[in-house]
């Protein structure tokens, strides 16, 4: 199959099964509307939030095409200090409140923060038939998108482009 082909199939995937996984993950396949907007472009990351309640400032943006992403993202110390990175990407598909993300590539690493665990250094490229799927809720107000996370982690940016 050529690369055009993949991206389709995985598309045709991840529409199938993004209501599996919206299940699984205890969110509803078709939620009330959300003021979810336009996400393409270039954000700023600003905070990271945890479900337990950490908050962390991050430094690096998050870049939507029509249907890819890339992340890369730095959380920061008190002292200013990058203590953890991540650089990921994919494709991604629209829901009613959302993105469904696929997770094709993935470099990241870290030392324990709170809140966080020590991370090894991790690398890895797969394709679209081996991704997982991201069930992730989208609030876009104004300038600032808010990407809120199956595990209840949330995190902010402002528009930068």
């Amino acid at each position: 199959m050529n690369a055009r082909t993949l991206k389709s199939h995985a598309r045709v995937r991840s529409i199938v099964l993004r209501t599996l996984v919206a299940f699984a993950f205890g969110m509803p396949a078709v939620a009330e509307a959300q003021s979810t907007g336009d996400v393409r472009g270039a954000w700023t990351a600003d905070r990271y939030l945890l479900a337990d309640g950490a908050d962390h400032a991050v430094r690096g943006q998050i870049f939507f095409a029509e249907h890819d992403w890339q992340v890369l993202f730095f959380v920061m110390s008190e002292d200013g200090e990058p203590k953890r990175g991540s650089g990921e990407g994919g494709s991604y598909e629209r829901t009613e409140d959302g993105v469904v993300f696929s997770h094709l590539f993935n470099l990241s690493v870290g030392e324990a923060m709170p809140g966080l665990e020590e991370a090894p250094l991790r690398m890895v490229a797969r394709g679209p038939e081996g991704a997982p799927l991201e069930p992730t809720r989208v609030d876009v107000e104004g300038d600032v998108l808010t990407l809120y996370f199956p595990s209840g982690n949330r995190m902010t940016f402002w528009k930068s482009s």
